[in-house]
């Protein structure tokens, strides 16, 4: 026997009973996330499938990793223009929060068409199926759409990529920018933590498990970044959902610190060689794409109007640190 519930019509005070389904309707929100696969996909899984506010629908390429309770899941290539209009038009989610993108940077470079599919085709299929279903759209975005020449950066600064991968990330904002949906982009920069399932590692985990080895690693020592992690990203995600922003925002972690310095500091926080690390010069890598020398970013921004409090890069470590322990 199913149950129901009784609304009631504000205007003639008249009660109406519906559906289980109907009801939840009405109450909560759904969101719709890509890459839910990925570090920032399964965050975000873990910090909104048991929140009662909102119906979650997963969706990644292929197979679902998370395999938890508390949301459904759709394997969707976005990619595809088919399959991401028939998904948005089948679940007509409130909001989407697309983390899913091809953002290894030199690889970028050396396969540009399946680049372009990724971060910019499958961002125009959204703004289309956005418009059919009016959902608001948040888009993640990257520090790589700056040359690194004159930051700290705030969301009002000059683009200028130096790679195919920053290219690609920049002409999806500006679809976005000049498309006519209600969309909020959230730039960031290096991130880090981990999940259970974790398809690819990160600087964190990479440098950890490399100095537990006692393998001698060469870190360059030239370039700098605001490490972010992924909690906090999930988290200006979600506050950005919340108040349905609209614009660009900087989202990133607040201490900023070269590569070498990044390292070293994993290295102190779980007492590690650091004879093991080797300062070079990015030059010396020959990566086939370009980076930015420094890409400091000011979040004045999005904690005024979103109220973003990211950790310091020490909390982020003894947060990573407590969920190795307990995985």
């Amino acid at each position: 026997m199913g149950f129901t519930y009784h609304l009631t019509n504000k205007k003639d005070n008249q009660a109406t009973q519906v559906s289980f389904l109907e009801y939840i309707s009405t109450v909560t929100k759904k969101v719709l996330i890509t890459g839910s696969n990925g570090l920032l996909g399964q965050k975000l899984l873990d910090k909104l499938r048991n929140n009662s506010t909102y119906t979650v629908i997963a969706t990644a390429k292929g197979v679902d990793r998370y395999l938890e309770e508390g949301y459904s899941y759709e394997s969707l290539d976005v990619t595809n223009h088919a399959e991401v209009i028939a998904i948005m038009q089948k679940h007509k989610p409130d909001h989407v929060i697309h983390t899913a993108a091809m953002t290894n940077v030199d690889a970028c470079e050396s396969d540009k068409e399946l680049c372009k599919k990724l971060n910019v085709d499958a961002v125009q299929y959204f703004i289309e199926a956005c418009k059919q279903t009016g959902a608001h759209f948040i888009h993640l975005s990257t520090d790589f759409i700056f040359d690194g020449a004159d930051g700290p950066y705030d969301e009002n600064a000059v683009a200028n990529p130096l790679s195919y991968y920053g290219q690609t990330k920049l002409e999806s904002e500006l679809l976005l920018i000049n498309s006519d949906i209600a969309y909020a982009i959230l730039r960031t920069i290096i991130v880090y933590g981990v999940v259970k399932d974790m398809s690819r590692s990160n600087i964190i985990l990479w440098a950890k498990g490399a100095l537990e080895k006692g393998q001698k690693i060469n870190v360059v020592n030239d370039q700098y970044r605001n490490p972010t992690l992924a909690e906090d990203l999930a988290d200006i995600c979600v506050l950005a959902m919340e108040k349905r922003a609209q614009g660009i925002y900087n989202a990133s972690g607040k201490d900023f610190m070269s590569i070498l310095e990044i390292v070293e500091r994993v290295a102190d926080f779980w007492n590690l060689d650091k004879s093991l690390i080797t300062p070079i010069s990015a030059e010396t890598l020959n990566q086939s794409a370009k980076r930015p020398v420094k890409t400091e970013f000011i979040l004045d921004k999005s904690v005024k109007e979103l109220g973003y409090n990211p950790h310091s890069f020490e909390e982020g470590l003894k947060i990573v640190n407590n969920q190795l322990n307990h995985n």
